[in-house]
């Protein structure tokens, strides 16, 4: 939509003036539909005559604004995100701990520190506690956002694959991502920290003997990709599109960041979730963003193991593994970018008014409650990398 030239264009839609020949018909109905419920405050349904005003009691003849509207809402929508946020961390953090000090109370093994983010006792106390508090933290504000936005599940996810080619280049993009991100980081992911935990439990076994760390890979590598993508890419993801697809991939891909709260892992955290974002729009289908974090864990696994089994020789093996990874990456990347050169197609909604992006981000990050979330999750990434 492009609203800067009012000489020649005074009628304001914002609704029928968004670009929606990126998605499938079936996705975009029911998303016109959602915008146009005048009694929804998360929809962004702004629509005026320039020549006209209106007469307002005490103040007289106003003309309506467009950049007032669009700030109202996207400070309603960030509200939910950031209060969704809050939900997040207080169950990672707070809850978490809580329902630890319950269980040990209750005289099984399990131990934490509120002060600290180690957790100490038995395999099957921890792994239970961390599906446990996995699953609250994902679902409990995936529940508030999807009864908050009223979205229709046919708006919340993007569920028709419409350019597998794409789908196929996000994910080689994602390879080629994990290679680079993993360089700075490769011995300090939580990944890693657990794994060694079960390895030590029992001296004669490998991890991968042990049950407990099977059915916590499966869940960390399945299950959370499922729900946290459901989550990013889901309603606050929907709502965002209404101010076009790169805004609503970068506050997403923001939101993912922060709530790692681990420094060492917010660069990778928001480069895997804005290439999932980007994904599921190019593809049409959520299923990319999923595959894409599937992809990102199932290497940090692989360089883990890699260590594990190859003390010897593990700098070259695990050297040559990433730069293997990273060049599969890339050549994926550049064969589907050839192949689809000659298509022209436009995968990404853009969305123009007169207000500017900058604008929108600084309205977006100063919303309430989102500094002061951002300012928790900053805290607790520095607690972590100093204990």
């Amino acid at each position: 939509m492009k609203l800067t030239d009012t000489s020649e264009k005074n009628i304001i839609n914002v609704v029928e003036q968004f670009d929606y020949s990126t998605q499938d018909d079936r996705y975009n109905q029911s998303f016109i539909k959602w915008r146009k419920n005048k009694d929804n405050p998360y929809a962004f349904n702004f629509k005026m005559d320039r020549r006209e005003s209106v007469f307002v009691e005490g103040k007289g003849f106003e003309s309506r604004s467009l950049p007032t509207a669009e700030r109202n809402c996207v400070i309603k929508i960030m509200n939910v995100a950031g209060i969704a946020m809050l939900m997040w961390i207080v169950i990672d953090n707070i809850i978490g701990k809580a329902v630890i000090s319950l269980f040990d109370f209750l005289g099984f093994n399990i131990h934490a520190s509120f002060f600290s983010t180690g957790v100490y006792g038995g395999d099957i106390e921890i792994v239970t506690y961390l599906i446990l508090v996995g699953l609250m933290k994902i679902i409990i504000p995936g529940i508030y956002v999807h009864q908050k936005m009223k979205m229709p599940f046919k708006v919340e996810f993007m569920t028709k694959l419409k350019h597998s080619a794409d789908m196929i280049g996000s994910l080689c993009l994602s390879l080629a991502a994990s290679a680079v991100t993993s360089l700075p980081s490769i011995y300090t992911n939580r990944t890693r920290q657990l794994f060694n935990y079960f390895r030590e439990i029992d001296a004669d076994a490998s991890a991968w003997d042990q049950k407990q760390f099977i059915i916590y890979a499966v869940f960390d590598i399945i299950i959370v990709s499922v729900i946290s993508e459901l989550f990013f890419r889901g309603a606050v993801f929907g709502a965002l599109r209404q101010f076009g697809d790169i805004f609503a991939v970068l506050i997403t891909s923001l939101m993912s960041a922060f709530l790692v709260q681990d420094v060492r892992e917010f660069p990778a955290a928001l480069l895997m979730a804005a290439v999932a974002g980007e994904g599921m729009l190019r593809s049409g289908s959520i299923l990319t963003a999923i595959y894409v974090q599937i992809i990102f864990k199932l290497y940090r696994m692989a360089l883990i193991l890699l260590e594990s089994t190859s003390a010897d020789s593990i700098f070259l093996k695990r050297n040559i593994f990433i730069l293997a990874v990273f060049v599969v990456g890339i050549a994926g990347v550049t064969f589907v970018y050839i192949l689809n050169k000659k298509k022209n197609r436009n995968r990404i909604a853009v969305y123009k008014s007169e207000v500017t992006a900058p604008q929108r981000f600084m309205t977006a990050f100063r919303s309430y409650p989102v500094p002061a979330v951002v300012g928790v999750c900053v805290m607790a990434a520095l607690i972590k990398l100093i204990l």
